[in-house]
């Protein structure tokens, strides 16, 4: 009986087989065999099948997408790329800016006049005090999977999000401040609100915080994320805001807009020669 090779299959049943293949071997390794492997790899209906096959889109999906196969990759990337943002783990995988007054803490929810979080799976939260008391994550893109073209030349959205609350006896102040950095430490995108001071004898419900970088400069390779804040009567003991359930996710846009030039005019140069940083120390300072 004659061998018959796999490449004598219907293109069809090539892609079929394609679909179950993992995204990294098809392009590190099958997409290298032969021209026709190269050309049905780069097809758009196969990473549309990827796509379907693991839940990133339905049969019924009729959102324009700009590139599919850089879609997969980001749907497949996309998770929350901050550890530990409901507290479950104490205050492990934060680094502690501003530790004033009696420190950060973990309390359970609803905690001492407060109440329930809007989503029941969250138990815990970070809890202030009389000085200010900071905390922050700085996020390595590459290191969490993201490549340098990817992010320069799709530039997908980075959505922010955070939760804060006061005790409904006592008034706070809540900062937040989230800054896309370079390689070499240059701030080039920045979120960074006026802090918001809620007064005594509040309702203590809990306020979502949220921003959407997009459209931002190229280059961006870390995310520096810090919060926190005080209490307004400085009462000894954990009376400021209290934080949970914080998030960072990068997710693909449905049409991709061109990337920015390389070639900037003097004064967004200024700008940048005067948002460089020395060092990582220096993306911690308090606020």
């Amino acid at each position: 009986m004659a061998l018959v090779s796999i490449n004598e299959l219907p293109e069809n049943i090539l892609l079929e087989l394609f679909t179950h293949v993992p995204a990294h071997h098809l392009l590190l390794h099958c997409r290298l065999v032969c021209s026709l492997w190269r050309d049905l790899i780069d097809l758009v209906t196969l990473w549309k099948r990827k796509c379907l096959r693991e839940g990133f889109i339905t049969e019924d999906w009729d959102q324009p997408v700009a590139d599919w196969k850089i879609f997969y990759f980001l749907c497949s990337l996309r998770r929350n790329l901050l550890r530990n943002p409901c507290a479950e783990e104490d205050m492990t995988s934060w680094q502690i800016d501003s530790n004033g007054g009696d420190h950060w803490r973990v309390e359970s929810l609803p905690g001492d006049h407060g109440t329930d979080f809007p989503d029941s799976k969250v138990k815990k939260y970070f809890v202030t005090s009389f000085e200010m008391c900071l905390k922050s994550q700085l996020v390595d893109l590459k290191a969490e999977g993201y490549w340098e073209e990817l992010l320069d030349t799709f530039r997908p959205e980075i959505e922010v999000k955070d939760w804060f609350a006061a005790r409904a006896d006592c008034g706070c102040t809540y900062h937040i401040r989230v800054q896309l950095v370079s390689d070499n430490y240059i701030v080039l995108a920045s979120f960074e609100p006026p802090p918001v001071t809620i007064n005594q004898w509040n309702n203590a419900e809990w306020t979502e915080v949220s921003h959407t970088f997009s459209d931002y400069p190229s280059g961006v390779r870390h995310i520096l994320f810090q919060h926190g804040g005080k209490d307004t009567q400085f009462w000894a003991g954990w009376y400021g805001p209290r934080i949970t359930n914080s998030s960072i996710i990068i997710s693909p846009k449905m049409t991709r807009d061109p990337a920015p030039s390389t070639t900037q005019p003097e004064t967004m140069r200024g700008q940048e020669k005067a948002a460089r940083l020395p060092s990582s120390l220096r993306l911690h300072r308090p606020l």
